[in-house]
Parts: C-alpha cells; structure tokens; sequence
C-alpha cells in the first residue's frame, strides 16, 4: 500500500468477516452484470447473503485463501484466490488463480488492490503454483491497467455468443 495509507492491514478472512465479504461480493456481481448482463448472471433476490454463503464454504477449503483489507476493524476489500489442477480442457498446468479482487470505493487507488494481489501471489508462491492467472470483464479498464501495471499479460480471450 502507498503511505498514504498506514492504517490497513492484511490478514485472512474469517467467518465474522463474512457479512462485509457479501457486500463486495455483491458491488462485484452488480458491476459485472452490469458490464454485460447476457453473459454475468442476474443478481437474485439477495446478492450479499449469497456471496456471503459461497465465500463462507471457501474459507474451509485447504486450496482456497481469502484476505482482507481492514481499516478501523472495517472490511474494505478482499482477493479470493486457490489453487486450480491441472487441466487439458484448459490446455494449461496447475495454477494459482484470482477469482475475486475488489475495494470498496472508499478505499480505491492507494494501492489496497495491489497489496491483496501481491498477497495472493505470495499464497499461492508459497503452495507451489507455477503461475498466476485471473479473468477480467472485457468492459473493466481500470481493472486491466492494474493487471498490466502488476505483470499480469493476456493469454486468453473470452468470446461469447448467445443462443
């Protein structure tokens, strides 16, 4: 983080860290589907409780780490990240994989992002993954910018037809 910011930590998420985790997983599958509502599934009736539920079963996962960000005992952002196997449909070996990063708006652009990121890769370092790799909305700019800015290069193109 820039030291602008002193007063965020990092740490791993847990449980009573999940209604804050719905929040922003949530603004992430608001934003997302808002980008392209054909291909990112609609919203349901509660979006926080749902994200809430599906990083609640993840936190138990051995392959899967969540940190947050915290500032002043709130949550303002997080990176979900596991491990993927090996995988020939893919074409590509064992990997570590970004699924999720996100900031609450609050906490944007003094480098919140790029530190859960850096924490992420040092995860994943750490159980041995080759490689990082993530997907990005084709409409997510500043995302992408701060992908490119942290190494990250494109490989694939996603392309998408309906039916």
């Amino acid at each position: 983080m820039r030291e602008s910011d002193p007063d965020v930590i990092l740490r791993r998420a847990n449980e009573a860290d999940l209604p804050a985790l719905g929040r922003l997983g949530a603004s992430l599958l608001l934003m997302h589907h808002a980008f392209d509502p054909d291909r990112f599934m609609a919203p349901p009736a509660d979006p926080e409780a749902g994200y809430a539920w599906f990083l609640g079963t993840q936190l138990k996962e051995s392959d899967v780490a969540v940190f947050v960000a915290e500032r002043g005992g709130a949550v303002i952002g997080y990176i979900y990240a596991g491990l993927e196997p090996h995988s020939w449909k893919e074409l590509r070996d064992e990997v570590g994989f970004i699924h999720d990063v996100v900031v609450a708006e609050e906490g944007r652009r003094v480098g919140i992002a790029s530190a859960l990121i850096e924490k992420a890769c040092e995860w994943l370092r750490s159980t041995g993954a080759p490689r990082v790799i993530l997907w990005t909305a084709e409409k997510n700019d500043g995302a992408q910018r701060l992908f490119t800015r942290l190494g990250f290069r494109r490989t694939m193109i996603e392309m998408t037809r309906e039916l």
